[in-house]
């Protein structure tokens, strides 16, 4: 099952900002233009973020007419801006039909990343984050995707993103129709050219969706693991009832990464539920011959939450254990709490959200 939108009076011409190169290139055959101009309309879209196709001096009056008049525009609004005391920045920007969704900027001293969303709401009711806990309205369209990057560079500068993560609302392997157009204009050097090292998509374990992306792109990979037993992901992941650990594991060492790339696993530290030492010694066995970077979160409160986070000492000694071993390891950082942007508090306004997760990926 697929979650498509269903806004009122839907206007069907193609967005502008929703068509890659090769959407571009097909959308200006059927026009009767030349192929070749994708690359001058994305670079005016994307590299110089322009708001008006009246403004590509370097095309025809006609293809231009025919730009403005024949596709879409419309970006969405931002209705709160947040920043916190490190710099942390969060938008919460209003889609048509009344929901709204959020995007963080997190500036580090050596890069500055675009956290993303790729659903309104999600689907897969994960019981540790804020996000699962309102249910899926729908998938982001891939021009609602994107606009998130433009509405952050509009605000901070086109320079001032430096990596993007889709690590915000929802789980982008069930989006996968949307979000793979998106990571290609990412990619291309007319389009925002940023580096398949520079990009990475976090999942729960959609496994079809899994295999998918590693076909199709060679952006780098998340895993939101969070526990070594099939008894407790159960509980903090609910998809791992479809995709036990053993075949998540599996897909992950078969998994065709980039040459010296790692995956990494991302493990939210919960006291009493996940951070014994018999779990670090656990997750290093079950990790064992695959190229891993271990990514310890600090749990991150919200509302109605009944989970506490592991106290400093214990993390450090989860780590230790992970480190003694030889696996890559480190412990997030906690950025944006006091405005509810760090990892797993992003909430948004979803209206009326479905809790059921489809088992295909919306490819």
């Amino acid at each position: 099952m697929m979650v498509r939108s269903t806004l009122a009076n839907a206007d069907y011409r193609p967005h502008i900002l929703g068509l890659d190169r090769a959407g571009l290139e097909n959308l200006l055959a059927d026009w009767g233009e030349p192929r070749f101009r994708a690359g001058q309309i994305l670079q005016w879209l994307h590299a110089r973020q322009v708001e008006d196709a009246l403004l590509m001096t370097n095309i025809s009056k006609n293809l231009r007419r025919r730009l403005a008049e024949e596709t879409r525009w419309e970006e969405p609004s931002v209705l709160a801006d947040h920043q916190a005391q490190d710099g942390t920045r969060k938008w919460l920007l209003a889609l048509p039909d009344g929901n709204a969704i959020e995007t963080v900027f997190i500036p580090e001293e050596s890069r500055a990343t675009l956290c993303i969303s790729s659903q309104v709401g999600c689907s897969l009711a994960c019981s540790f984050c804020a996000t699962g806990a309102q249910g899926l309205r729908r998938n982001l369209e891939t021009h609602e995707i994107i606009a998130q990057i433009r509405v952050a560079r509009r605000l901070l500068g086109l320079d001032a993103i430096s990596n993007v993560v889709f690590m915000g609302m929802g789980e982008p392997l069930l989006n996968l129709r949307h979000v793979l157009p998106a990571i290609s204009l990412l990619l291309d050097d007319f389009g925002y050219g940023l580096s398949s090292r520079r990009i990475t998509v976090s999942t729960a374990g959609v496994l079809p969706g899994l295999f998918q992306l590693g076909r199709e792109s060679p952006v780098n990979l998340a895993i939101s693991l969070h526990a070594t037993r099939n008894e407790i992901r159960d509980e903090l992941v609910p998809l791992n009832r479809h995709y036990p650990l053993e075949e998540l594991l599996a897909a992950c060492r078969a998994y065709p990464l980039p040459p010296r790339r790692r995956i990494t696993f991302e493990y939210v530290m919960l006291h009493g539920v996940n951070d014994e030492k018999q779990h670090a010694r656990e997750l290093v066995r079950l990790l064992e011959g695959i190229p891993a970077l271990v990514n310890l979160i600090p749990f991150n409160s919200f509302p109605g939450t009944n989970y506490q986070r592991s106290t400093p000492d214990r993390i450090d000694s989860f780590r230790e254990i992970m480190l003694r071993a030889g696996l890559m390891t480190v412990t997030r950082k906690t950025r944006g709490e006091d405005i509810a942007a760090a990892c797993g508090q992003l909430a948004g306004q979803v209206r009326s959200g479905r809790r059921a997760f489809p088992l295909k990926a919306a490819g």
